[in-house]
């Protein structure tokens, strides 16, 4: 998020320097770059409630006096008529509708509107568009505009769990599928909730009356909808994280006043309705806990003056949650809280046990010898995310996860690694080999982690004429860690692919280990890895194309031996922009005639689009061309009629 330090100064009159509010951002967790005085910010998922101008005031208010109090629209509103019925109540709660109608010419922007544009630098759209646009970025509650003359009066909000066009207002067509929540007019729909309006009932230009859409959603119903539908949405960003559901009233009153200082007004209406009451969140002001959790002395009076900076309120010593706030849930995360105001570096440091050094090395020295000998025998090595979204036998269930999907931490890394192996399944990877280390976590009465190796495979052994046609199976993995540790008893297992999903048949192969049980290593193998030179090439990441693959077989008869180098240098070496892999997966030596056979398996692919067969045909009829004309190098079944067309 990108906002101006001109904006945030405007609400704090002691008006500090931009490098005391960078100093103190970083104090507060809130990590950032400033460039021509814009704060690029950049905030944890659950901090929804910073996402705005003055979220990021009001997280300061524990340093300076602040005062975020805006101009609005102060007279009493009709109430409107709206034939709207909201068929979803646990997914939007709140949500209210201001009607206004405007006469007249528009005129140019000013005031802080007119900043808006020009201190960020962003681009004009219409000008209900544009106020609703700004609100967001000062208020941080996302609003939707209406053109009133485009929608009608009966309309709903409804959970739909089939396909349905919908054409967004960005002028893109896509398919709803699966479960999503929905604006519905007459069947159509009108609005992706939280995440984009539709074209059909857009405001444009000449927009003279709107409908002005304000609600509060549930998270979980907008997560992950402008990743699928590959929709760019700062509204859904912000409802993903979770939005005030009491600042409706302020928001559209801030709204009309934006609007009547450049229009005039004729008539303005509203309906508001509460289907689910919100109920403060409320926390037990457990000082001696909260300073157990710090490592410092009690302090009750300046805990209390801290919280009641940040928003909170102190009654009956219980500690009110705002309801901005929504990613505190216990003690925990309010020590946080006040860590962030006394500063880290400030909270005095105690002395504790360490492991012995060379315990710490000696684990590092093996899981560096492991994955030295994995990757020598071509695997690769997967780093996945520690926080899953299925709870276990003794897993530990997080309080305050940043992202709610993932609230437990794995107690094994077998789920990963399968969804890491069809992943590569699905972009037809053919001999499959993933490893990962990593510590995993359980509690029973106790807490408990260990440092595992977690290997699945699945295809061909390897893309070398030995191992083309061999295929994975238990008996490989056992002679490989026997191979590494001879002493171990290891017990891999075969997963059931009836519960995956894939069509896939190939014998899919996991292993799962305790790091220090291979303390047993060769000692060949580690003295190999301790001469192994430090200056090694730098691999930069190349990824990964969603368009399929295509593969091409040429088999070669060479007669005349002093040409194998030649050929082979040259398939090998071949360059091209579609050619992802070439490798040797035949070769035969019949030395009673003097004569080698070799087969080649060429891989396209293209970042862009899904390749053709012309343009593979092209790229092998040049490789064929130049093969065949080499002296000795025949390619049975080809024709000469072929080479001359």
């Amino acid at each position: 998020m990108k906002v101006a330090y001109k904006h945030l100064i405007s609400c704090i009159p002691s008006k500090p320097s931009i490098d005391e509010i960078s100093e103190r951002f970083f104090q507060l967790g809130h990590e950032h770059e400033i460039e021509d005085e814009i704060f690029n910010m950049e905030l944890t998922p659950n901090r929804g409630d910073c996402l705005s101008a003055h979220g990021l005031v009001r997280d300061l208010a524990p340093f300076y006096e602040i005062d975020l109090s805006s101009d609005i629209y102060e007279k009493e509103l009709k109430k409107l008529d709206i034939g709207f019925v909201n068929h979803a109540p646990e997914a939007c709660s709140h949500i209210s509708f201001l009607k206004i109608d405007i006469e007249g010419e528009i005129t140019s922007y000013g005031g802080k509107l007119k900043e808006y544009f020009k201190d960020l630098n962003i681009n004009k759209n219409n000008f209900f568009t544009d106020i609703s646009n700004y609100i967001s970025y000062e208020m941080g509650q996302p609003t939707h505009c209406y053109d009133a003359k485009k929608i009608g009066n009966l309309f709903s909000l409804e959970i739909i769990e089939k396909d349905k066009k919908f054409h967004t207002l960005l002028e893109k067509e896509i398919v709803i599928k699966g479960r999503n929540l929905v604006f519905l007019q007459d069947g159509e729909v009108i609005n992706l909730a939280g995440v984009m309006g539709g074209k059909n009932t857009s405001c444009s230009t000449n927009t003279k009356s709107i409908i002005v859409e304000c609600a509060h959603f549930n998270p979980e119903e907008i997560i992950g909808k402008s990743v699928k539908y590959d929709i760019k949405s700062d509204s859904a960003h912000k409802f993903e994280r979770g939005v005030d559901p009491l600042c409706h009233e302020e928001v559209l009153r801030r709204f009309i006043k934006i609007v009547s200082d450049h229009a005039n007004i004729k008539n303005i209406e509203i309906y508001k309705d509460t289907f689910v009451d919100y109920t403060p969140f409320k926390i037990p002001f457990d000082v001696n806990k909260i300073s157990d959790i710090l490592g410092i002395s009690n302090d009750k009076k300046a805990f209390k003056e801290y919280l009641l900076k940040l928003g909170f309120e102190v009654l009956d010593n219980k500690i009110i949650v705002p309801s901005y706030r929504n990613d505190i849930k216990n003690l925990n995360d309010i020590a946080e809280e006040i860590a962030r105001v006394i500063g880290y570096n400030n909270i005095p440091t105690t002395s504790f046990k360490m492991p012995p050094a060379n315990t710490v090395t000696d684990i590092k020295i093996l899981e560096q010898n492991v994955k030295d000998f994995l990757i020598k025998n071509g695997f690769f090595e997967v780093v996945n995310n520690p926080f899953v979204s299925v709870e276990e036998n003794h897993t530990i269930k997080v309080d305050n996860p940043l992202d709610s999907n993932r609230q437990y931490i794995r107690t094994n890394l077998e789920r990963s690694l399968i969804e890491n192996l069809l992943y590569n399944e699905r972009r037809q990877q053919d001999s499959i080999k993933l490893f990962e280390i990593s510590d995993v976590y359980s509690i029973d009465r106790n807490l408990k982690n260990k440092k595992v190796l977690g290997i699945i495979c699945s295809g061909r052994v390897g893309k070398n004429y030995l191992d083309f046609s061999k295929k994975i199976n238990i008996k490989y993995i056992r002679n490989l860690i026997k191979e590494l540790s001879p002493t171990i008893n290891i017990n891999p297992i075969i997963v059931d692919r009836k519960n995956l999903n894939t069509k896939l048949n190939n014998e899919i192969i996991y292993l799962e280990l305790e790091l220090n049980s291979l303390n047993g290593l060769i000692p060949d193998f580690i003295s190999n890895q301790k001469r192994r030179s430090k200056d090694h090439n730098f691999i930069k990441y190349i990824p990964v194309s969603e368009f399929p693959s295509s593969s091409r077989d040429l088999s070669f008869s060479i007669k005349n031996i002093d040409k194998y180098y030649e050929i082979q240098d040259y398939l090998l070496g071949y360059k091209s922009d579609l050619i992802k892999e070439v490798f040797i997966f035949d070769f035969y030596n019949n030395q009673k005639n003097d004569e080698i056979k070799i087969g080649f398996r060429f891989i396209f692919q293209s970042y862009q689009a899904t390749i053709t067969d012309k343009e593979v045909n092209n790229i092998m009829k040049v490789i064929m061309t130049h093969t065949n004309s080499i002296e000795g190098i025949t390619i049975p079944g080809i024709s000469k009629d072929y080479f001359e067309e």
